[in-house]
């Protein structure tokens, strides 16, 4: 059949397994326009072409794609689009990944062997100085964070240029949860020489003098929900050891995380006590 012909709307739900009511669903979100509408009882023809679309809307829906990702799916050239259903897979994956993560540290919970799933690496202590620091806070969910810290660290680093750049690692302080029930918030701090501070336009405040507890961790373990495991151990060190918290739990950066690979330590995980 020519790809030109026209098909009844009834013979196009049929061919392409798309009921009517999500023929009509598509066509209000501008997915499979009818290529022609009767101007006196209003029913509607697709072309056999569009048949090639309608089917691919069934297979990537079937893969749970939003209805946003599968128009940008359809209105890409056929070149683009096999990259497009990838980056969409590979974060799907990671996704589920993290939920498999997540699934196994609540059962080791609720089963009463908590253990299994927790970091292995050393805890240790240090003192940290008071330091003049620029900031960035914000609430935001576990989705937004990663994009957030990137961007505000590289803010921040272009406001310390005046006072000579930054004066120390940049640490992003949890003054609350973030999580898929709560919004933080999360500040983004980064130490410039007190000394320079008259050169600054950005407000800075001044952290104050701390000893910590921090466990050191791989790029791969700072991925949500992963990091949990490492702010838990941390916090179960300072209750056993009959510590307080004294100040809001931190990631402190340490290194290049551009640089870094899944196995490369970037990142402490710390609770001033």
């Amino acid at each position: 059949m020519p790809d030109d012909e026209l098909l009844t709307s009834g013979e196009f739900s049929r061919r392409s397994r798309l009921s009517p009511k999500a023929l009509r669903l598509y066509e209000q979100q501008g997915l499979l326009v009818p290529d022609e509408v009767d101007a006196a009882n209003r029913y509607r023809r697709y072309r056999v072409g569009t048949l090639a679309d309608a089917r691919l809307i069934v297979w990537l829906r079937r893969l749970d794609m939003p209805l946003p990702d599968v128009a940008r799916v359809l209105a890409a050239p056929p070149p683009e689009r096999d990259a497009l259903i990838a980056t969409y897979w590979d974060e799907a994956e990671a996704k589920f990944a993290a939920q498999r993560w997540l699934a196994a540290r609540v059962r080791e919970t609720v089963s009463g062997h908590e253990g299994g799933l927790t970091m292995t690496q050393e805890i240790h202590t240090r003192d940290i100085p008071a330091q003049l620091v620029l900031t960035e806070q914000r609430h935001l969910t576990p989705e937004e964070l990663p994009t957030w810290i990137s961007q505000a660290m590289m803010r921040l680093l272009t406001a310390a240029g005046p006072a000579g750049g930054p004066a120390g690692n940049p640490f992003v302080i949890y003054h609350g949860e973030i999580n898929h029930d709560s919004d933080g918030p999360a500040e983004v701090c980064i130490p410039v020489d007190p000394t320079r501070a008259a050169a600054l336009t950005t407000p800075t405040r001044e952290e104050p003098a701390h000893r910590e507890a921090y466990l050191r961790i791989t790029k791969a373990q700072v991925a949500f929900p992963q990091i949990l495991s490492a702010f838990d151990a941390v916090a179960r060190w300072v209750t056993t050891n009959d510590h307080t918290a004294t100040l809001s739990p931190r990631e402190v950066y340490f290194t290049d995380w551009d640089a870094a690979g899944p196995d490369d330590e970037v990142c402490d995980i710390a609770y001033p006590i």
